[in-house]
């Protein structure tokens, strides 16, 4: 079996959880820690080391995993891409291929998604993989556009879509699978946004499109699943997180 490591975000200030004092991943979800999900999970799968960014509140981060993980640290908080940059760091030569997710709505995760996408992407020799799944209310999230074969032309965020493309509902939970080369090659090419000052992580999709690597796009169909960065959406996560249990 070919080895795989994880890079999990858990940087992020996350200002609209209003929290001052830990990192919204250490928020309780299902009476567990909410990052303790994903990590047990993949420890399951056999997938190692787990390098876990942190930044805002990290002993707090820090201290929930103690030794389940390894730690690299994002200074500034320049974005997804930066941080995988700074996870890159951490891992040790001989790993090839990364899984990269985020230490909150990961937790909605089964051990069957992330193999089904581990397999796909060995199994199509592909440069990136990453997962899709399907919501009822799409909003704010990244929307996967395709053409008329239903091949994958790129990813259109909410404030770049046209009406036609926000009615899409299948979108990009930021769940992702990479090839290290291609990491190491591509991460230098993404261009900071104007607006915000940081590296999106959702750029190598586009940038692997136009350079005609191998991308791959996992259908995880409609799963319980809650992105989490205000109080009212961890309410509605823990309510989802109960019905999967």
């Amino acid at each position: 079996m070919k080895k795989i490591a994880a890079i999990i975000l858990a940087a992020g200030r996350g200002k609209r959880m209003m929290s001052k004092q830990v990192n919204k991943v250490v928020v309780p979800l299902g009476n567990k820690h909410m990052i303790l999900h994903v990590v047990d999970r993949l420890s399951e799968l056999f997938i190692s080391p787990i390098v876990v960014v942190v930044g805002f509140a990290k002993e707090s981060v820090m201290k929930v995993l103690s030794k389940k993980v390894v730690f690299a640290e994002q200074s500034k908080r320049l974005g997804t891409a930066h941080a995988v940059s700074c996870g890159l760091k951490k891992l040790p030569q001989d790993i090839k291929t990364v899984l990269v997710l985020n230490g909150d709505d990961s937790a909605f995760y089964t051990k069957d998604i992330i193999q089904k996408l581990i397999d796909n992407h060995f199994k199509n020799n592909a440069s990136l993989s990453f997962l899709t799944i399907v919501v009822e209310n799409p909003f704010g999230l990244g929307r996967v556009v395709r053409d008329s074969a239903n091949k994958i032309i790129g990813i259109v965020e909410e404030k770049d879509a046209t009406d036609i493309q926000r009615k899409i509902q299948e979108i990009n939970p930021a769940c992702y699978i990479f090839e290290i080369d291609f990491l190491k090659k591509y991460l230098k090419k993404i261009k900071k946004s104007d607006i915000t000052g940081e590296y999106y992580l959702t750029s190598l999709i586009d940038i692997a499109i136009q350079d005609e690597k191998k991308v791959e796009a996992v259908e995880g169909g409609t799963i319980l699943w809650r992105g989490i960065n205000t109080p009212e959406e961890l309410k509605e996560a823990e309510r989802l997180f109960l019905q999967t249990k």
